[in-house]
C-alpha cells in the first residue's frame, strides 16, 4: 500500500528526532568510563565512647601510713631492742632479771669460793671462760656446768686486740676456745661470747654469731678490776658494793670478776643476799 507523501515526511521526522536523541546522549557519557552508582544516604557515625576521667588526686586513696617500729627484740634488724655496746652487744637480759657475769676464770683459789656463795644462796650465773684457763682447770668448768651456771666464751688469752684480727684468726681463736670448754664438757652448750675488754668490734661481732654465739657487753661496771693507788682492800670492797647497790636496775647485765679478784668475792658475800631480796638474779639463758 503506497503512503501519501504528508504521512512520509510525518515518519521521517519522527526518525530524525529520535538519532538525534541518541547521539545526545551517547556524546555526554565518555566511553568506558563507569557510571557511578547512586549515592545512598550516609550512615550514622557510631557515637565516640567516652574515656573514663582519670581521678582526681583528691579521690586518689592515700598511701597507708607506715608501719610504727616494731618493739622488741627485733626492733633495729639484726641488732635486738636490749644491745646497746660496742658494734651492737648485749647490754640487758631483755626481761626484769639481773644478771651477774663473772669473767677470766676459771681461778683455782677464787672460783670455787664464788661457786660455793652462788649455790648457798641459790644464784645461777654465768661465767665466760677464758680458754688457757679452761684448759688448765677441767675440773673447774666440769663443776661450773654441773651447778647449771652459763659458759660464755671470753677468748683464748684475753687478747684486747682481737677485734682487729683477721677474720680466720678471730675464728681460730674462738673455736680453740670453744675445745677446751667441749674437752672438760663435750656437751657443754657455749651460747655467749664477751670480747676483753669489751672491744667488741663489727667484725668480732660477726665470727661469734655465725659459731653461734651471742655477744654479750654489761651495763654496769662496778670496776672491781681497778685497783687504785693506795686504796686498802676494804675501801675496794666497800666501792664495788656501793657501786652496785646504786645503780643495779631489772634487766642489767653486771660484769665482775672472779680471776685473781679476791676482793670482788669478798665483795659478793654482802652483794649476793643485799641482791636477791630485790631482784631475780638469773643466769642467761
Amino acid at each position: 500500500m503506497r503512503m501519501s507523501r504528508a504521512r512520509k515526511a510525518v515518519l521521517l521526522g519522527v526518525v530524525v528526532i529520535a538519532v538525534g536523541l541518541t547521539g545526545r546522549a551517547a556524546a555526554q557519557s565518555t566511553p568506558g568510563e563507569p557510571v557511578a552508582a547512586p549515592v545512598s544516604a550516609p550512615a550514622s557515625a557510631p557515637a565516640p565512647v567516652k574515656a573514663k576521667p582519670a581521678p582526681s588526686k583528691s579521690a586518689t586513696k592515700a598511701p597507708a601510713p607506715p608501719k610504727k617500729p616494731v618493739k622488741g627484740p627485733q626492733a633495729t634488724g639484726r641488732s635486738i631492742s636490749y644491745a646497746g655496746g660496742p658494734a651492737g652487744s648485749r647490754t640487758m637480759t631483755g626481761s626484769k632479771g639481773i644478771a651477774l657475769t663473772f669473767d677470766d676464770g676459771p681461778d683455782p683459789a677464787t672460783t670455787p669460793q664464788l661457786l660455793r656463795m652462788l649455790r648457798q644462796q641459790h644464784v645461777k650465773a654465768t661465767f665466760c671462760l677464758v680458754g688457757k684457763n679452761a684448759a688448765k682447770f677441767p675440773d673447774l668448768v666440769r663443776q661450773i656446768v654441773k651447778d647449771g651456771h652459763t659458759l660464755c666464751n671470753h677468748t683464748w688469752d684475753h687478747s684486747l686486740k682481737i677485734g682487729k684480727d683477721p677474720e680466720g684468726k678471730i675464728r681460730s681463736d674462738l673455736m680453740r676456745t670453744n675445745n677446751a670448754i667441749l674437752r672438760a664438757v663435750p656437751k657443754a652448750r657455749i651460747k655467749y661470747f664477751r670480747a676483753p675488754g669489751g672491744n667488741f668490734t663489727p667484725r668480732l661481732v660477726s665470727v661469734a654469731n655465725k659459731l653461734h654465739m651471742s655477744s654479750i657487753y654489761w651495763k654496769l661496771d662496778p670496776r672491781d678490776w681497778d685497783h687504785k693507788k693506795g686504796e686498802s682492800s676494804a675501801a675496794h670492797r666497800s666501792r664495788v658494793i656501793a657501786t652496785i647497790e646504786k645503780h643495779a636496775h631489772p634487766g642489767s647485765i653486771i660484769l665482775s670478776h672472779d680471776y685473781a679478784q679476791p676482793d670482788t668475792i669478798a665483795a659478793y658475800r654482802t652483794l649476793l643476799p643485799y641482791l636477791r631480796k630485790r631482784y631475780q638474779l638469773i643466769a642467761l639463758p
